[in-house]
């Protein structure tokens, strides 16, 4: 997987101006074919013309399949080491559900920091903590030994898990979107939250809802 990196610019930096002749609908984020451009696990490396989004469809035009209450679809995915590991075996205790757009890129990375800092409050709470993403499990493993990571990450290729569940995207479908699912002891789901621009913000609201429990 080629690495990725967060450009040095702003998300509002990038959006058109708006002027009265042009209507905000037409506005496109154009990247041409002789650039580059990295964002939070997407990058784009052709020509490329995606409609930019308002703030107020990002958060209301998608949402998940699983909902608060119920119970999401099983899984038996590869670990960092290569070993199956099934959702049913986290029965009986709180477990923290995070997909993540991909290794190594900046935001996921803080994420994955944000959850190995305050490990030991999950675990005082009881409670497990696995990320899953498209990488393969040698990814997750040098992810994982890179930042010392002491919890369990998932491959999950072909994202047919994420479609399960119905992960939301962002940008229309071109960006894989960063949700957090807090299920309790039964395995059924009490939170759902999704933050893809403030990744540390997924810890506090899980850690809130399990002090809580």
């Amino acid at each position: 997987m080629a690495s990725l990196s967060l450009p040095r610019h702003s998300l509002p930096s990038l959006l058109p101006s708006h002027s009265p002749k042009t209507p905000s609908s037409q506005n496109l984020f154009i990247v041409s074919k002789s650039s580059q451009s990295q964002f939070y696990g997407l990058k784009f490396s052709s020509s490329t013309s995606l409609p930019i989004p308002s703030s107020s469809s990002v958060k209301g035009s998608i949402f998940a399949k699983v909902t608060k209450g119920a119970v999401p679809p099983s899984f038996t995915l590869k670990d960092q080491d290569g070993r199956n590991v099934s959702l049913t075996k986290f029965k009986g205790k709180p477990v923290v559900v995070y997909f993540y757009p991909a290794d190594e890129t900046p935001g996921c990375t803080k994420q994955a920091c944000a959850f190995r800092d305050s490990y030991e409050k999950f675990k005082k709470a009881g409670a497990e903590v696995v990320g899953i993403s498209g990488d393969d499990s040698s990814s997750h493993k040098a992810f994982a030994k890179k930042y010392r990571l002491p919890f369990t990450l998932l491959s999950d290729e072909g994202d047919k898990i994420r479609k399960e569940w119905g992960v939301p995207s962002d940008l229309f479908g071109a960006l894989p979107g960063r949700q957090t699912y807090v299920l309790d002891k039964n395995g059924k789901v009490q939170l759902i939250y999704n933050n893809q621009f403030q990744p540390e913000k997924h810890i506090d609201e899980t850690l809130k809802l399990l002090q809580s429990l």
